[in-house]
Order: structure tokens, then C-alpha cells, then sequence
């Protein structure tokens, strides 16, 4: 039998108060009303295991990872994504290129066509889903760990000077 149970709460079940990262908390699994709930206690909030129990644990909240943490808003990296493709700068191809790919990740574009050359680098033609016009932009075809980096370079500016 298979059980799925959401993920550590971002509040105390029993005052509210948000679970800070690094803090011990109680995890409770109970029934409910047919339904099992997971239910998560900060130490200030724990009481003991509630009667209608079925096990319980005892954890350390988890650190926020801050690239993930920040969220990429798609309209202000639409915004950005534009300006870039406005300018056309060999030195932000790296960027604009991984910008497309998160915009298609998030839906907010979407892949026209791809055009391939024997002379030159494969060119996809992007369109964004609220009419904006074709882009094309160079597959560069990053390795995990550029993508990664550039995607983490993105994220950052985006929060500092993009954000509405």
C-alpha cells in the first residue's frame, strides 16, 4: 500500500506561527474524517501526539535553497526577454537563450518551428502565447551546469531590476 502525504507545512498546526528553517518540528499522521492528514507542530506547539495518532516523528525544517527560492515572474521575464531580443547583444545570447527556455518551460512561449542550417547553428522561432511577435533565437545548447549557472545569473538580476 502506497502513501502520499503532502510536504512539511510552512505553519504550525496548533499556533500558526511559521516553522522557521533550522528549527526542530513534530509531524503528526492522523485520520480524519477517512482521510489521512499530516499535520506539522513547531516545539513551542507541541502538546504530544494528538489521541487519533497513527505515528509521529520528530524533524529539522530544511534550509531554503535560494536559487530556488526565488521565483521567476513571466511577465517581468517577458519583459526582459524582449529588451534582450531588441538589442540582439552577442554577449547576452547566453542569457537570452536560456530566458526562452524558461519562458517555454513556464508556457509563456511557445516553439514555432526550428530551423536547421549545415552553415550555421540550429534557430529556434519562438512565439509568446499572448501575441507577442516571432523571435529567433540560437540553440546554444548549454551543458547542465552553464544552463544552471546562467539560469541562477537570470534569476538574480530579474529579482533586483525587473521585478513590477
Amino acid at each position: 500500500m502506497e502513501y502520499h502525504f503532502k510536504p512539511l507545512s510552512k505553519s504550525c498546526a496548533a499556533t500558526g506561527a511559521p516553522l522557521q528553517p533550522g528549527s526542530w518540528c513534530h509531524s503528526v499522521v492522523v485520520e480524519r474524517n477517512g482521510q489521512q492528514q499530516r499535520l506539522d507542530y513547531s516545539e513551542a506547539g507541541w502538546k504530544g501526539p494528538p489521541d487519533d495518532a497513527i505515528g509521529h516523528w520528530r524533524s529539522q525544517v530544511p534550509a531554503l535553497k535560494s536559487s530556488q527560492a526565488i521565483r521567476i515572474d513571466p511577465d517581468a521575464l517577458m519583459r526582459y526577454f524582449e529588451q534582450l531580443s531588441e538589442e540582439a547583444s552577442p554577449s547576452q545570447e547566453s542569457q537570452r537563450y536560456v530566458a526562452a527556455l524558461v519562458l517555454l518551460k513556464q508556457r509563456r512561449l511557445r516553439l514555432d518551428n526550428v530551423q536547421t542550417d549545415a552553415e550555421g547553428p540550429t534557430q529556434l522561432i519562438l512565439e509568446g502565447t499572448h501575441g507577442e511577435g516571432l523571435f529567433q533565437v540560437t540553440d546554444l545548447q548549454l551543458n547542465d551546469e552553464d544552463a544552471a549557472r546562467w539560469q541562477n545569473e537570470l534569476k538574480q538580476h530579474l529579482t533586483t531590476e525587473w521585478t513590477a
